[in-house]
């Protein structure tokens, strides 16, 4: 009975810990989301099961990075940008065959841009707001587990491919104050890191797996690439500017989890990372993107009840680094002068979220009654 509590935790604390990747700041990381099913041999879902899920997570991005090194002066001066960012995430997941499953994605996001330097820059010190919101990118997937689940009770790997779909807008535009040529008010594509998409059909390579260290502990890690074909969506935040790009995004994740002596109550401990390449694996580089990566250490907890698991975490950055894109090195060799963006992070993200899992046949009680 607690080897299966245990396991049937891990599996909903693994689904939802992998469905909340995301980047904080203006490295304009998507959310990303894992088709997987989660962890445990008991867990794993059988043919005709399901889960579903809603996640929900928020950052404030302020502080300017260039390389890793902070700009502390943009908040003392408070000319700091500063992104508002918050998502929801509908998962579905579906066993359609014997360690077969099949995902879907649909994600919706809501931006508030603060900022000077969009509106008539820092010296007029006028701070004003743009905005965006709607669907973002929708995610399908589908996947396979290696190993017998009745002959490898302890560990795991899957592996699965899908599509992030181009549905999400990359060209939303705002109200940009004092922007104009005599200072009037401009109305054009609000800055990169809010769009809700980046209008790229992407694939995505994802894989995750588990190792039962004790019957009390698990270790769990998940590895997901976005392969984005396409150089850039055309939308330039203004005339003559480079258009954005549709980059490469990786992210991963390792952690541990903690089923407590207390009934249906765990606790995890886990690193994360989450990137924005220089250069795509296939296609051109040659346009608007920050690249970076993000560093965090995530404590969490989850408490399940029956077929429900409640979660929440709050992934802590250690290492922000806002990396030299292409377009700045390409400058720096034509100009012969150092050139190198800055990007503004987060210090922290809150993640919140509820999975269910229906089973095909047996009532929740009778699954833990087998297994006493």
């Amino acid at each position: 009975m607690k080897n299966f509590t245990l396991t049937l935790t891990i599996f909903f604390l693994s689904l939802y810990a992998y469905s909340s990747l995301h980047a904080q700041g203006c490295v304009a990381i998507r959310s990303f989301s894992g088709c997987g099913t989660g962890v445990g041999s008991g867990a794993i879902l059988q043919p005709g099961e399901s889960v579903v899920g809603l996640n929900f997570r928020y950052f404030q991005s302020f502080r300017h990075f260039r390389g890793t090194e902070e700009e502390k002066e943009r908040l003392e001066l408070g000319t700091e940008v500063i992104n508002d960012s918050y998502f929801a995430d509908f998962s579905y997941t579906y066993a359609f065959a014997n360690r077969f499953y099949a995902s879907l994605t649909i994600p919706f996001v809501y931006h508030e841009r603060s900022s000077m330097y969009e509106h008539g820059g820092n010296s007029l010190g006028e701070r004003h707001k743009t905005y965006a919101k709607g669907l973002a990118d929708i995610r399908i997937a589908t996947g396979y587990w290696f190993l017998n689940p009745e002959k490898h009770p302890s560990a795991n790997i899957a592996l699965a491919m899908g599509l992030k779909l181009p549905t999400g807008d990359y060209d939303v535009e705002g109200k940009f104050y004092n922007a104009g040529p005599d200072g009037e008010t401009v109305i054009r594509p609000v800055d990169q890191s809010i769009q809700p998409g980046d209008g790229g059909l992407g694939v995505t390579l994802e894989t995750q797996g588990f190792y039962q260290l004790s019957p009390k502990f698990i270790l769990n890690g998940s590895f997901y690439y976005l392969v984005n074909p396409k150089e850039d969506n055309g939308t330039r935040r203004r005339e003559g500017a480079d258009p954005y790009a549709a980059p490469d995004q990786y992210a991963a994740r390792l952690g541990m989890i903690y089923a407590t002596p207390l009934h249906g109550l765990g606790f995890s401990l886990g690193g994360r990372m989450e990137c924005v390449p220089v250069h795509d694996l296939i296609g051109g580089s040659d346009a608007y993107r920050r690249p970076g990566y993000a560093i965090s250490v995530e404590p969490g907890l989850n408490y399940q009840v029956r077929n429900f698991l409640l979660t929440a975490s709050v992934p802590v950055a250690i290492e922000r680094n806002r990396t030299q894109s292409y377009l700045d090195k390409k400058r720096e060799r034509e100009t012969g002068e150092p050139r190198h963006g800055d990007a503004a992070f987060a210090d922290y993200l809150i993640n919140v979220g509820v999975v269910y899992r229906f089973h095909k046949k047996n009532k929740p009680e009778d699954i833990f009654n087998a297994n006493e």
